[in-house]
């Protein structure tokens, strides 16, 4: 007396109709995963160009920098006052002699 059991084909259908479900929706969450690490690949390449840019700007400041604390330091020199007088008022020493060139 043993009894078949009944085959199960009713219940393999609506099976296959949620694995198909479940495997369209596993497809589409891994395609916006794919599609926003390259939106992310993108954004770090530009980011990282970007902090290359600001990293040689401030590099070119800091020369800049160090530039104005030379010239500030010569600024407060007694050859940086000779200078200013020869070059804009035009003064000389007593006994200095100044050759000027005709046009």
């Amino acid at each position: 007396m043993t009894r078949k059991k009944p085959a199960m084909r009713t219940a393999r259908p609506a099976n296959m109709g949620s694995m198909l479900m479940v495997t369209f929706v596993v497809a589409m969450i891994l395609g916006v995963v794919f599609f926003k690490s390259l939106e992310f690949k993108e954004k770090k390449a530009s980011l990282e160009k970007r902090d290359n840019y600001l990293i040689e700007r401030i590099e070119e400041q800091n020369k800049r920098s160090e530039d104005i604390e030379e010239y500030r330091k010569y600024m407060q020199t007694k050859q940086y006052i000779e200078d200013m007088a020869k070059s804009r008022l035009g003064l000389v020493y007593k006994d200095e002699i100044i050759f000027e060139a005709d046009d």
